[in-house]
Parts: structure tokens; sequence; C-alpha cells
């Protein structure tokens, strides 16, 4: 079985500007168009059984619709986590509807969204969601979109959870995009879940092993990041690695089940 948990779609009003907009921003091929139809037909190719669907309220008044959409789309092969912007007007009650909702947990990008990730603005975001249980999805480490700035460093992700203890944290990228060093330094090893979103393009094989061998074997996740990557691109990379086949079987689907609580 494959969980991918890092994956992205749009509606498909949406999709086909909001993906030529972000391949101009990373200069990256798309394996998927971003939309629902598309990102299944991918799976069932690549083999994948669930994916779950990570969203981003870019502004305030968009969390809502996008939180409306990604409820829609929770089936039999799609999971979702919601989203928050931390400049929304009481942005804990967001929480509390996406709890209602049913939706996963919530993803946040600290990039897009403009805020660094251990920036206080957040913080009733992060109360509510250790209050209900859901997990807390970050973009970590460098990003396209703001190359001099790393809003979500793992360093400010490591502060989240030491004024949050007992939150659930997923720092995507193994623990920082491009920021292996840094997320061995803060992150590894720490009670946070990291995913493997990207790693193919942002890390080396000898960094990603390090990491994925000195890390909780039960808080790592396998993700794609699809459309920018995808499980043909993931598994020569992860295969290569080496790594005990215990250890794989919780990366592509048993911790991912756990976390989901299925």
């Amino acid at each position: 079985m494959i969980i991918d948990f890092h994956a992205h779609l749009f509606p498909d009003s949406l999709a086909f500007r909001t993906i030529p907009h972000l391949q101009r921003i990373c200069g990256l091929t798309p394996t998927s168009d971003g939309t629902r139809d598309t990102l299944l037909a991918r799976m069932e190719q690549w083999g994948v059984d669930l994916a779950v669907v990570q969203h981003i309220a870019t502004k305030p008044h968009q969390q809502q619709t996008i939180n409306d959409f990604a409820a829609s789309l929770q089936g039999e092969k799609l999971r979702c986590f919601g989203t928050v912007h931390p400049d929304s007007p009481e942005p804990e009650k967001e929480v509390e509807r996406i709890h209602r909702l049913g939706l996963k947990g919530v993803k946040l990008h600290p990039d897009y969204q403009g805020f660094f990730a251990d920036d206080p603005k957040a913080d009733p975001i992060y109360e509510a969601c250790r209050a209900l249980g859901l997990p807390v999805l970050f973009h970590a480490g460098w990003d396209y979109i703001s190359p001099e700035v790393s809003h979500g460093s793992p360093k400010a992700i490591a502060a989240v959870l030491d004024r949050f203890p007992g939150l659930t944290i997923i720092a995507a990228h193994l623990g920082g995009m491009a920021r292996c060093k840094e997320a061995e330094e803060y992150l590894i090893g720490r009670p946070v879940y990291i995913d493997t979103s990207m790693a193919w393009n942002f890390s080396s094989p000898e960094e990603a092993k390090r990491i994925l061998l000195h890390h909780d074997p039960q808080r790592i996740l396998y993700g794609s990041d699809c459309p920018w990557g995808s499980l043909e691109k993931d598994r020569p990379y992860l295969d290569a690695l080496g790594l005990p086949e215990d250890l794989m079987e919780k990366i592509w689907f048993k911790n991912a089940l756990a976390l989901l609580g299925e």
C-alpha cells in the first residue's frame, strides 16, 4: 500500500491558470494539471492507494471557500487538510470549523501566507489545533516564492514545537527543503513528523538517508508534492537509499494510517 501524504489540487476553474502561474515561479514541469480527475488518474497510474491533499489560503478571505472545497473532495481515495490564514480575524474559529467539516488537519505555508512560523500571531491556530487534536503541516525550509528569506525554517518550527508541547507538527520536505543541516540540528530526533516530499530534488542521497535513519521511524511519511513530484520520481530515489524494509513500510503507508486514524 502507498499513501501520498502531500499532494495538491485545485478547483477545475482555477487549476488551468494556477498551475502555469506556479510553474513560472518554480520552473518545474508539473506531473498533473492540478485537477481532481487528473490526480486520481495519476494515482491509478502510479499505484498510489490514497492521497492526502494539502490546501493553502494565500489571503484571509479565501479560507472558508477553500475549506468547503476540501471537504467536498474527501472520499474513498482522498483525504484533505484544511487551511487557515494567520491574518484572518479569529483564526481559531476557522480551525474549529475545519474540525467540524471532518478535515484531517491544517496546512500552513509561511512563505505564501507571509508570516514566520514562530510569529505569535499564529499562536491561536496552534493552540486550537492542539486542543482539537488536528495536525499542522508546514511547508518547511526554502521555497521558490521567497528565495532570500525562509519563513518556515526548521529553527522556527522547532520554536513552535517548544511553545506548544503536544501539538502534532509535520515538517514537510525532510524537515526543511534545501535545509537538511538545519533540520538535523533542530528537528530530527524530536517529536515531530517529517515527510519525504521533493527529497530527490533538494537532498543528496547521503543527507536523506542520514535523516531517515536518525529520525523516529514512527514519524516519517511519504509525500510527493504532486503536481511537482510523483511516485515515479520518488520510488527510485528512496529505493536506492537501501533503508530497512520495515522502515519503508512505515514510510509508505503504516505511519500515515496511524496518523489519519484509519
